[in-house]
């Protein structure tokens, strides 16, 4: 009995192995995040000249990566270069304000999770902060307040520049294009939204994009390998009760023989 289930006690741990073989293995874009998360931390340490250095090694290590077979869309080098360019820019600058350069960073950072991560990229994590002041933007306007609408709003746009182009990583451009379109009709009517009834209406339209836009990312977030690793360890799992249990079966119909057997003689 000790050995069937010395047995199975094996199976599962070697039908665990993969999940800490997946958790070692990082790959060359895994390192990069890790670097952009760093610099990001020397920033909001005001460490820039550690930020920079940073930044210099990312950009020699993402050209090595850019040149394989690695596959980046145009798109995203393009992404990944004006972003890094943006933070570097953040770094050297000797008049820059702290909170743009966190801003530039942090925009920097949410780029490489967003290349780096298959399933919910950092950039989602700013739903709650970017839904809050859009409300603040809807209820200001609703009031016919123009002074606090225009803060609002600024606001609102600088919280979603600092996604936009993790955005362009992870969701279709059509989709994109849409919110692109109505915030773009805000901003150049402004003083229209605040004083037409009808033109409010593009504030619901943008509320409604905003919140399909998060929760289609939060459809179907599960990392495959994760669900293979899952799926393979609970067939090894069922196959190896199974076996314990039709190897106990075989044992005592062998065992019942036997006594029929003894019985007989």
């Amino acid at each position: 009995m000790k050995v069937k289930w010395m047995l199975l006690f094996c199976m599962i741990v070697f039908s665990l192995a993969p999940i800490s073989v997946l958790a070692d293995q990082r790959t060359p874009i895994d390192k990069l995040d890790e670097i952009s998360d760093e610099a990001l931390q020397m920033v909001k340490f005001q460490k820039y000249d550690e930020a920079k250095k940073l930044l210099d090694y990312f950009s020699n290590q993402f050209s090595l990566i850019a040149e394989k077979k690695r596959p980046l869309t145009m798109d995203e080098v393009r992404i990944v270069t004006v972003s890094r360019d943006e933070a570097m820019e953040a770094a050297v600058s000797p008049t820059m304000n702290y909170q743009e350069r966190i801003s530039r960073l942090t925009k920097f950072r949410l780029v490489i999770d967003a290349i780096s991560t298959s399933h919910k990229p950092l950039w989602t994590e700013m739903e709650d902060q970017i839904m809050t002041t859009f409300h603040q933007v809807k209820e200001s306007a609703y009031n016919g307040n123009t002074s606090k609408f225009n803060t609002s709003f600024n606001s609102f746009l600088s919280l979603y520049n600092i996604i936009y182009p993790s955005m362009k990583i992870d969701v279709p451009v059509e989709n994109i294009q849409k919110i692109d379109a109505r915030i773009n009709f805000i901003d150049v009517y402004r003083s229209q939204i605040v004083s037409n009834s009808k033109s409010l209406k593009e504030l619901d339209g943008l509320e409604t994009d905003l919140k399909k836009l998060f929760s289609d990312m939060d459809q179907d977030q599960a990392d495959p390998s994760l669900w293979w690793v899952i799926i393979s360890t609970g067939s090894i799992i069922i196959m190896t009760l199974s076996y314990v249990g039709w190897r106990k079966y075989k044992g005592d119909k062998d065992t019942h023989k036997d006594h029929r057997r003894e019985y007989k003689d």
